[in-house]
């Protein structure tokens, strides 16, 4: 029969892409993709619609939009986008959005 593995040497595949990630010093890109790919459904079709641009640099999030009233919208709320941005990609993914 086969070779039973020691507890110790099992790990979680989530646990072990992290650590991948860290090693090869990829994780900041990775979690800026992940924000990237997330945005449509982390704040909903309506948004996303009217969303021409998202890209991350540097831990911020900048956001074009092609409605002024939404930019202005999405201005009065964002401690609220960046919390669920923290919540979705931890605390140290995201510190500020930039609606422009």
């Amino acid at each position: 029969m086969g070779k039973k593995k020691n507890s110790s040497e099992v790990q979680h595949i989530g646990v072990a892409i992290q650590q991948m990630l860290a090693q090869f010093h990829i994780k900041a890109k990775f979690d800026e993709a992940n924000v990237v790919a997330s945005w449509e459904r982390l704040v909903g079709k309506p948004i996303a619609k009217h969303t021409k641009k998202v890209y991350v640099r540097n831990k911020v999030v900048f956001v074009e939009l092609d409605s002024p009233s939404l930019k202005h919208e999405l201005t009065l709320h964002k401690s609220h986008l960046i919390a669920i941005l923290k919540k979705e990609f931890g605390d140290s993914s995201v510190f500020e959005i930039v609606i422009m």
